[in-house]
């Protein structure tokens, strides 16, 4: 077994319940490969909402909530608030985390509250059937959308910087080194931090929108839509359909935090 894996995960557990040439994986291993760097598997108390990406955080021996489907955020700040000192981070899907848990997103997102949330994004609800998601691409064909989606997707590292998340950035499942160097970056910056990893899917997006199942295509396919944002600037809107711009795309220091506001308002000592 990997050391890191051996440190850090429930062993009891495994296997995973990941599907061959899930994405899932990816960002597990990154994910240890980050909190090693820094140091932090202490001072971490992970939440992960329903879905394939909400297990991602129960292999850990860590603190841990695995709780209903669109509530990680409002768990996730609650714990928080009663202890500011937990590098808090959010696992989540696009379903989980901007369908059903749409309007926890924004206001989270709004108190710029110190959460780092990884949503892992492969357009479709891959758990529970591959029904249509807010993220999967129009005319996109899905179990409930078998003619084609007619609604325009969610871009939701634009839907986060709008709402007030003052870290955004986007990677895909195929570049695990930026991805590790975006996580630790996101986990250290003091406010809301929101990570979009664009992630293969060969059991549903796979099979019904791209037309393979075969993960080293799907992973390919990430890479060559992929766009690095300085890059994405010289080209024309026309020529960026399909594709989608990665890297840290917004960082705004400065703003005020939500617990900080909090126990600025009512310390401690005040409230007894």
């Amino acid at each position: 077994m990997n050391p890191l894996a051996d440190k850090y995960l429930r062993k009891k557990t495994l296997p995973l319940i990941f599907c061959p040439g899930c994405g899932d994986g990816t960002v597990l291993n990154v994910f240890l490969r980050a909190v090693d760097d820094l140091g932090i598997f202490q001072d971490l108390a992970l939440v992960g909402g329903i879905g394939c990406s909400g297990w991602i955080p129960t292999y850990l021996q860590s603190d841990v909530l695995h709780v209903l489907h669109g509530r990680a955020l409002p768990f996730a700040c609650g714990l928080k608030l009663t202890d500011p000192r937990r590098k808090v981070v959010v696992f989540t899907g696009d379903g989980d985390c901007v369908g059903i848990g749409g309007n926890h997103f924004i206001h989270a997102a709004r108190r710029n509250i110190d959460l780092t949330v990884i949503m892992i994004n492969n357009g479709i609800y891959g758990m529970t059937g591959g029904q249509v998601a807010p993220t999967t691409p129009l005319q996109g064909r899905t179990q409930t959308s078998p003619y084609g989606n007619l609604e325009p997707p969610f871009d939701v590292c634009e839907l986060a910087r709008c709402a007030g998340a003052t870290f955004v950035a986007r990677w895909t499942a195929a570049h695990p080194i930026q991805l590790l160097k975006t996580i630790k970056e996101g986990i250290e910056h003091p406010g809301f931090t929101f990570i979009e990893v664009m992630a293969q899917c060969p059991t549903q997006a796979g099979r019904y929108i791209e037309g393979t199942s075969n993960a080293g295509e799907l992973w390919n396919l990430l890479k060559k839509r992929a766009v690095a944002r300085e890059k994405a600037k010289e080209i024309p809107p026309e020529e960026m359909v399909g594709k989608f711009v990665v890297g840290k795309l917004h960082h705004l220091t400065g703003k005020r935090e939500f617990s900080q506001a909090i126990y600025d308002t009512f310390p401690p000592e005040k409230s007894r």
